[in-house]
């Protein structure tokens, strides 16, 4: 059942997120996680996936991986690689790469790289090697000196997208690393948008070209 609002003052309100214990008989079946169905499921995932267990999430996900790939440098332990993946997760990618140090910040993530399969690659060379074995194009998002434009840009539907620090955006072996880097267009002072603001937006110029029907 749905969870009422909660009061947090006269009058005030709140939504209380996901749905409380499962009114019995209770659903059969291997996706259903027994606690959940017991005590409640707060997590915020699709409706479809209430009550189910994490391992039946991703097995039912594994099924309909979109084909395009997220890579991150970190180096500076940065907050917004949390926020990238969960737009990654939004968008039901292949994989994650983490670049760098294998500690990365989750707390943007909200828990959603649980359900996505994140490699580590210690450095940009193992990086490079690891996409090079399979044939997949590594396009880096950055507004770097002679970078394509996103927009006109046609994308490979199997492809990486790497992204770079916050701030310092791709490090030069990153760069060198890519087949192409790709801007998005900007119209004001700031020279550079916020890490995870780019991440969704070449997210979704992907989808455009892939996904949209």
């Amino acid at each position: 059942m749905t969870l009422p609002p909660a009061e947090i003052g006269p009058g005030e309100f709140y939504p209380v997120v996901g749905v409380g214990p499962h009114p019995k008989p209770w659903p059969i079946g291997d996706q259903y996680d027994l606690e959940l169905l017991e005590q409640g499921d707060r997590r915020n995932v699709l409706d479809k996936y209430r009550y189910w267990s994490v391992a039946a999430i991703v097995a039912d996900l594994d099924t309909k991986r979109n084909p395009i790939r997220i890579a991150i440098e970190n180096w500076q332990h940065d907050l917004n690689i949390g926020s990238i993946v969960r737009t990654a997760n939004a968008f039901n990618v292949v994989s994650v790469h983490i670049v760098g140090k294998r500690d990365w910040n989750r707390r943007g993530a909200m828990v959603t790289d649980k359900y996505l399969h994140v490699i580590h690659h210690p450095d940009i060379a193992d990086f490079r090697a690891w996409f090079d074995e399979r044939g997949i194009e590594i396009i880096g998002i950055d507004n770097v000196a002679n970078s394509g434009s996103l927009e006109s840009a046609k994308l490979p539907r199997e492809c990486v997208l790497l992204f770079g620090q916050e701030g310092a955006g791709m490090s030069d072996e990153a760069v060198k690393a890519c087949a192409r880097v790709l801007a998005i267009a900007q119209y004001g002072s700031t020279r550079s948008m916020n890490a995870s603001a780019a991440g969704a937006i070449a997210m979704f110029a992907w989808g455009m070209q892939h996904l949209a029907k």
